[in-house]
């Protein structure tokens, strides 16, 4: 990867922390001000949580379409100026229903696609997975961050304070993306990160991407209705003062990335990647069945700690099935639908545990999260496996429709390519390959040979 690339990529990755940031301070501080907001309820606390979700899913799709007509800078400001606002609305709020709309106008930033058009734009074909890489390495410590810093800002400034917070952040976002972030010389129709409507019904009629889909929809909602739950529990075991909260947080991650790490040895074995899966459903299982039992210190500890270890491994592993299932050219449409679905898990899920620790006891809610992932696990179990499927690219230049034609029937009869789709306007073949079985010279060489001879 060139240093402009990489230039690019960090740019782009800081952009996707301060949207992180911003949206999940808050998970593990708002639970605990339910007496303290005005006419708070666990439900509308519930509600505030995840309510960015819904229109985050709601216009995640659109904006980036949109920044497909008028340019990806002029929607990402759009976006960051609402995120902005949203951030502004919530901090100024003198009841939950102010916070509620606040969060709700963050999440109307939905930025999110169209970062991956722009990282697309800036990036060329054969470096883009390794920018895709730590976009979501970036992704990842964001989160773990944003639980550790939003009950220590809390602690010094109050929730309003993580709300100003996270509206200078969005502005220090705007100075990024016009001072640091590169504008490119043209947009890209990359079907890796490119939803195309025309291939939807390929991907809702595929059964393997729509029950890998219920699951990120279902890994959200028990991420939201389970922090309707931690703070509270965590608080209960008289153990941990609020001012504490954040180390607790730092300490349990750290233990969790410690015991994550022979897992994600094995996530990288094609052959493991169903059988992790299932393991961690069975570990959310066994972390809602510890708590809708025991509220003592070490019980509630050991399941969150659970709770972690499960939600960032399928945090990597669900997008990785995704991505080999797709057909050809779809990756990018499967991937549009699938974080649309991560988004709307999680507003249904704040908004059903809020009710849920509202109406009922916590203990209720967490027999409900068993009960989703017995669910997840039956439809789990009819995923097929990936194997060594793998997504590849190819750049290729001076093909036009008939000769789009010939290279494709060339690739589809390499042994180990599975699928071929050819894009002529940018010059880029998309194939489904077993990886054991590719002979990767053939390919290389008919990579070479289109080249010389234009074929």
């Amino acid at each position: 990867m060139e240093r402009q690339e990489l230039n690019a990529t960090v740019s782009i990755s800081l952009l996707y922390v301060v949207r992180m940031l911003g949206l999940f301070m808050v998970l593990p501080v708002l639970p605990l001000l339910v007496d303290e907001i005005a006419d708070s309820t666990p439900f509308l606390i519930g509600l505030a949580l995840g309510v960015y979700g819904l229109s985050q899913a709601l216009l995640q799709i659109p904006l980036g379409i949109l920044s497909d007509i008028i340019g990806r800078k002029p929607v990402l400001l759009a976006g960051l100026l609402v995120f902005v606002a949203g951030s502004l609305v919530a901090a100024n709020s003198e009841n939950i229903y102010g916070i509620i709309a606040g969060r709700f106008l963050q999440g109307c930033g939905a930025i999110a696609s169209t970062l991956l058009a722009l990282l697309s734009d800036v990036t060329q074909t054969e470096n883009r997975s390794k920018a895709m890489a730590i976009v979501g390495m970036s992704i990842g410590a964001s989160f773990g961050i944003s639980l550790v810093l939003g009950p220590w800002v809390n602690n010094l400034f109050g929730i309003e304070g993580i709300f100003l917070g996270t509206a200078l952040a969005g502005l220090v976002g705007i100075a990024i993306l016009y001072l640091i972030v590169p504008t490119p010389e043209k947009m890209n129709l990359n079907l890796d990160s490119h939803l195309e409507v025309t291939r939807l019904s390929e991907v809702i009629s595929h059964s393997g991407l729509v029950k890998t889909i219920l699951g990120i929809f279902i890994l959200h909602f028990l991420l939201m209705s389970s922090f309707v739950a931690f703070p509270v529990l965590m608080q209960g075991t008289g153990e941990v003062e609020s001012s504490d909260h954040h180390l607790v947080y730092l300490s349990i991650l750290v233990v969790t990335f410690v015991f994550m790490v022979p897992f994600m040895w094995l996530s990288d074995k094609p052959h493991w990647v169903k059988p992790l899966m299932l393991m961690m459903i069975g570990f959310f299982i066994s972390s809602s069945f510890l708590l809708s039992r025991f509220i003592t210190f070490y019980p509630v500890m050991a399941s969150m700690i659970m709770f972690f270890m499960a939600f960032n491994l399928l945090e990597v592993v669900l997008p990785s099935i995704v991505s080999k299932l797709a057909p050809a050219g779809s990756r990018g449409t499967a991937m549009g639908v699938y974080s649309t679905a991560q988004f709307a898990g999680a507003f249904v899920g704040g908004a059903v545990g809020g009710y849920i620790a509202g109406a009922w006891q916590i203990s209720d809610l967490m027999y409900v999260n068993i009960a989703v992932c017995l669910v997840w696990f039956m439809v789990s179990l009819s995923i097929p496996k990936t194997g060594n499927v793998q997504t590849l690219t190819y750049s290729l230049t001076g093909i036009d429709q008939p000769g789009a034609k010939k290279v494709r029937d060339a690739l589809l009869s390499i042994e180990g390519v599975n699928e071929a789709v050819i894009i002529e306007s940018e010059q880029i073949a998309y194939l489904k390959v077993d990886d054991n079985l590719l002979d990767k010279e053939a390919l290389d060489q008919l990579k070479k040979r289109s080249e010389s001879e234009q074929l």
